[in-house]
């Protein structure tokens, strides 16, 4: 089933609107905090905290002059509060706010991500639930290898994701920083006390040593931790994609009423939303390159970083809030075909099942060399229309080993179909000792 992406809650958190109103809020706590320290009368914060409005048109109008928005943005705030109005950004430099700013939008931006996480958590493990029990070949190199569960397999993605959430939520916490050490980030104009209680009162870390901006390693890491989420986003999506080819056909996904898959070829349903979640991880991993030449800046620093940033993390925020609302989409909606996974499993003519054979064979004693040439030997011996069972109880050598009993034990997946369920089960149990 398709949905239309129709809740922007993180563009709205990106909006140059945003912006300036994290940036009105940085203002409005340092000017607290510099009338209680006396920094500035007390009047002044006051009649700052009252009348400080943003009007974006009218910034953009000083911008056109002054060519620099920090500036205008002061400057129409200044025009809003009147006299007292000349207090509004005193002893700061223009990247004290904008980067506590951006601090302050990544922040909130969490907040509804971290919705996102948790949702696709009880999505993951409701579908792992549903196919424990879903065996399905495990494949190396694309060729059929041993038989899995549909549920285990989708155990792996799950963990992954996990650990990607928590790289997140590190790298987030890494990046929630007040900065306000003035032009080179020496303190020269302000106390660093007036740094530390503005950072408290907004919720934020002070910087341990900055330049003019906050380090862009922070930012970097961050990065990278988008791009390792999408990279195993787009693992899964691979997956699923190889899963839906019409050779395998094990799964698809949802396909709403009216939906189309090819202006030219009605029969089409396309594995459109894993190949958008593909797309999506490509353009993350892009902002990566871009975060870490960020980092090296001129001395202090220069201005090479701020044009990238303006484009760059409203879109890898924007991207990934949209992708998550993707996989939801494909993962609640995904159609599981649990019998074309057993007839697939049985392309192999039981062949899926040489391993625990040979680990069979093993165990009564034979030498590992000569049990594993007999099993390979029968394999690649076998008849279009022949099982390997079916060799095997034609083999008096392995007969005097193994039972009729013990090789439809082996054959039948029974043991191993319980032994996945078991591992689903254990798993499972331990997701409830770590929170999302």
């Amino acid at each position: 089933m398709i949905e239309r992406y129709t809740k922007p809650e993180m563009g709205r958190l990106w909006t140059t609107e945003a912006r300036f109103e994290k940036m009105k809020e940085v203002e409005l706590a340092v000017a607290h905090v510099q009338g209680q320290m006396g920094i500035i009368p007390k009047k002044a914060a006051a009649d700052i905290k009252k009348n400080a409005k943003v009007k974006v048109k009218r910034i953009l109008k000083i911008e056109e002059k002054t060519k620099h928005d920090v500036i205008a943005f002061v400057s129409q705030l200044a025009e809003e509060v009147g006299d007292n109005g000349r207090y509004i950004h005193f002893g700061l430099t223009s990247s004290d706010v904008l980067d506590t700013a951006l601090s302050l939008q990544m922040k909130e931006s969490f907040l509804v991500l971290h919705k996102q996480w948790k949702d696709l958590d009880q999505v993951f493990k409701s579908l792992i639930r549903k196919n424990a029990n879903a065996l399905c070949a495990g494949r190396t190199h694309g060729m059929q290898g041993e038989p899995t569960s549909f549920g285990y397999k989708l155990c792996g993605f799950h963990a992954e994701f996990r650990r990607n959430v928590k790289r997140l939520k590190l790298a987030f916490q890494d990046n929630f920083i007040c900065k306000l050490s003035g032009a080179v980030g020496t303190y020269n104009s302000q106390p660093i006390t007036m740094e530390k209680k503005v950072a408290k009162a907004l919720g934020l870390s002070p910087e341990t040593i900055a330049t003019q901006v906050v380090p862009r390693d922070r930012h970097s890491n961050l990065l990278y931790a988008f791009a390792s989420y999408a990279a195993g986003m787009e693992r899964l999506c691979i997956e699923l994609r190889h899963l839906q080819r019409t050779e395998v056909g094990e799964v698809f996904e949802g396909f709403s009423k009216g939906q189309k898959g090819s202006s030219a070829m009605p029969h089409k349903k396309n594995p459109i939303t894993a190949e958008n979640v593909t797309g999506l991880s490509r353009m993350t991993r892009a902002y990566v390159q871009t975060g870490l030449e960020n980092i090296s800046l001129w001395h202090e620093r220069d201005l090479s970083h701020s044009s990238t940033e303006r484009v760059f993390f409203a879109d890898a925020f924007v991207l990934h809030h949209y992708m998550n609302f993707r996989i939801k989409n494909l993962l609640e909606n995904l159609v599981v075909d649990k019998v074309r996974m057993r007839k697939n499993l049985d392309l192999s003519q039981g062949k899926v099942y040489s391993s625990q054979l040979l680990l069979a064979l093993v165990k009564k004693s034979w030498k590992r060399e000569k049990a594993y040439e007999l099993v390979q030997s029968l394999s690649l011996k076998l008849s279009p229309k022949q099982n390997l069972l079916e060799a095997c109880l034609l083999e008096p050598a392995l007969l005097e080993s193994l039972s009729v009993k013990e090789l439809d034990q082996i054959f039948s997946g029974k043991i191993l179909s319980e032994t996945l369920k078991s591992l689903v089960k254990k798993y499972l149990e331990s997701l409830s000792k770590e929170r999302i």
